[in-house]
């Protein structure tokens, strides 16, 4: 066998790149949870020392997770005085709650991943889906983390102003179906935004509704309430809007889901669907984005679809033609795309 030297190394020089971004992902949970981000952002530029008492967390322990964010490019080392600062910048992404580009939930969705690697193992030599709730339990706080900025960002500022006529049904009063809502980030936001709307949320996953609810609770929020119900038969048939944030996809049956949502809206009714963002063809998402989004769809996306009736698997890299297509034979006649980050097409679909 013959080896191009120059490939290989290139191809090694990638893969300890990449060993030390797997390596450091539990470290960033434990900085996010310990809350060593926020004394950072507080106390400026500090030695570790100084970040140990501010942080109440150990010296040695603390020097180290420095030194590996540093050599990572996450947080900034001065050799000069031996002093860690997180920048304006790192910030944003590491500690800052009010960030559309917080990224700390997502790691602590990974770290199910590898949780449930001798569960996929099975999965991949079976053919059997694994179900959402069947995933270890940081997934669910995780996805909740990951998600939620993004949606307090934009859901009320750019998405439900870019459908046709929602903001003003939503500031008279419009019923609202947030399916497959799982902790009820996108359900709450949309809730506090518009007090004089009733919001529904639904899941099939017990634990999620639960955990909404007592979130809601606490909240405050009297126009809310949450139901257990799949996307085929959540009840009601005269819902102003249906929104699905991230999880049509996951669905063993979207077209159907498309379907009951047809029935349960308004005959003026929209339907408000959240997709991860992606091209039509797999050429066009060889991308840092899209690898990540595969990889997500790997071991929880296309599971839980296959887990379901049907089993349609879409994926989190449908695309909106294949979205379209599901829409449309759902039963919807109109479909756009609405608007869309780099990260979520929002799409629009209406009878």
């Amino acid at each position: 066998m013959d080896i191009n030297e120059n490939k290989l190394n290139t191809l090694l020089g990638k893969m300890v790149t990449e060993m030390g971004a797997a390596a450091i992902g539990p470290l960033i949970i434990i900085g996010d949870t310990l809350g060593i981000y926020k004394a950072m952002e507080a106390t400026g530029s500090a030695t570790s020392t100084e970040l140990s008492k501010a942080s109440g967390v150990n010296e040695r322990y603390l020097r180290e997770w420095l030194s590996a964010h540093a050599a990572s490019g996450y947080i900034e080392y001065n050799d000069t005085d031996e002093k860690f600062t997180l920048t304006p910048e790192q910030a944003f992404v590491f500690s800052n709650p009010d960030s559309p580009v917080l990224m700390t939930g997502a790691y602590y969705a990974i770290s199910s991943m590898y949780h449930d690697v001798p569960t996929m193992q099975k999965a991949f030599k079976s053919g059997e889906g694994v179900s959402w709730g069947d995933h270890h339990s940081c997934l669910f706080c995780g996805t909740e983390k990951f998600f939620r900025p993004s949606y307090a960002t934009n859901l009320v500022q750019t998405w439900l102003p870019a459908l046709d006529g929602v903001v003003e049904k939503l500031q008279k009063g419009a019923k609202v179906a947030d399916v497959g809502c799982g902790h009820a980030a996108s359900t709450m936001i949309m809730a506090k935004a518009f007090p004089n709307s009733e919001f529904i949320g639904f899941d099939f996953h017990q634990g999620s509704i639960d955990h909404a609810a007592l979130h809601a609770k606490e909240s405050g929020l009297d126009n809310i309430s949450f139901q257990l119900a799949t996307a085929k038969d959540f009840p009601g048939h005269d819902y102003d809007l249906v929104t699905f944030f991230d999880c049509l996809h996951d669905m063993g049956d979207p077209e159907g889901a498309c379907a009951h949502t047809v029935k349960a809206l308004k005959p003026d009714g929209s339907c408000m669907i959240v997709e991860p963002f992606a091209n039509d063809t797999l050429k066009d998402n060889i991308n840092p984005v899209s690898r990540a989004f595969y990889s997500f769809s790997t071991l929880l996306c296309t599971p839980s679809s296959m887990s379901q009736e049907v089993g349609l698997a879409l994926g989190a890299q449908a695309g909106e033609k294949r979205l379209s297509e599901v829409a449309l034979k759902g039963g919807f006649n109109h479909f756009r795309r609405a608007t869309e980050t780099p990260f979520n097409l929002i799409l629009e679909a209406r009878l």
